[in-house]
């Protein structure tokens, strides 16, 4: 498994639980591809630098994870289907291969770890 991060933008006039409808698909995905969810960040509306199919706003959210390409694969695929998904771009953030869901786990625990490092770094 790798993992990636993935950023989509979705409509605005979309409600919020068809944004948690995406989202609970999206993950849906990846776990059954035996992946994680590592972060899941809702950012919120946010204005678009240029309008994208008429929408000068739009409603973003970030998922970091340990997948495989497959799972990327039909999570794009889902997202050029639907039509309240304005954008979305996938990036590679570590080449790193796991095997099966323990790796995962510490995978997820190095990030958490991480990210506490990061906290107290601010304080």
């Amino acid at each position: 498994m790798r993992r990636y991060e993935t950023i989509c933008i979705i409509k605005p006039s979309v409600g919020e639980d068809e944004i948690t409808a995406i989202i609970d698909k999206t993950t849906g995905i990846i776990e059954q591809f035996d992946g994680s969810i590592l972060n899941l960040d809702r950012w919120g509306m946010k204005k678009l630098a240029y309008p994208i199919k008429k929408e000068m706003q739009g409603f973003y959210v970030f998922a970091e994870y340990a997948g495989k390409p497959e799972a990327v694969a039909e999570v794009e695929r889902i997202f050029k289907i639907d039509d309240r998904v304005l954008k979305f771009m996938t990036i590679k953030s570590q080449e790193v291969y796991v095997a099966g869901p323990l790796k995962a786990q510490k995978l997820a625990e190095a990030a958490k770890a991480k990210k506490q490092a990061e906290e107290e770094d601010d304080d």
